[in-house]
């Protein structure tokens, strides 16, 4: 599950990529997530240090998308998220097709379903779910290479809809080890600049 300051992160970059929100202040994101000031001050003093975000009075700025995605990507750590994987003999996008509704697309899967075009073609499926019990009923463990897995999630990740929000999706390909990723991180990086 992310820290804190991940979440505070992606806030800031799928407000300043997706909805074109060009100041932040931190009493309103403290309010947001019921976070101290300091916490949030604390989660600013990264990106302020590489000058990804630049503090005037009362407010902030991104500066710099791309840098600020990239601290993300670095400090993110899918592996310690995976709670559940195995392997399915099945086409990936009929294992998309079979999600349970409160499943959450991430990594290629949401790229595809969010843009209808694939770089690259994939062989496996990410997704946050919190009902892992449901997907476990739809997909039992078995061996062999996973190509279905299945990450926690945080408690605000849901409220970005079914898919991923554009600055997750980009930390989480960032973060595969699979041949396919870079040319869909390639792509996501020409959709958001």
């Amino acid at each position: 599950m992310l820290k804190k300051k991940e979440r505070i992160w992606r806030e800031i970059l799928f407000q300043s990529i997706e909805k074109k929100v060009r100041q932040f202040t931190q009493k309103e994101l403290a309010n947001k997530f019921g976070f101290s000031l300091s916490t949030i001050f604390n989660a600013l003093k990264v990106p302020r240090a590489s000058n990804a975000i630049e503090v005037g009075g009362k407010f902030f700025v991104v500066r710099d998308q791309e840098k600020f995605l990239n601290i993300w990507a670095t400090f993110r750590d899918l592996n310690k998220d995976i709670i559940y994987q195995t392997r399915v003999e099945k086409p990936v996008t009929e294992i998309e097709s079979l999600m349970p509704s409160s499943a959450i697309f991430t990594a290629c899967s949401a790229f595809r379903l969010k843009f209808n075009e694939t770089p690259a073609d994939y062989d496996r499926v990410y997704v946050y779910c919190a009902d892992f019990e449901e997907i476990k009923k739809r997909f039992p463990q078995r061996k062999g290479n996973a190509n279905l897995i299945v990450l926690k999630p945080d408690v605000e990740l849901k409220t970005y809809g079914a898919l991923a929000p554009l600055p997750q999706m980009y930390v989480d390909l960032w973060n595969l080890s699979e041949w396919y990723a870079k040319d869909f991180l390639n792509a996501l990086k020409e959709k958001i600049f």
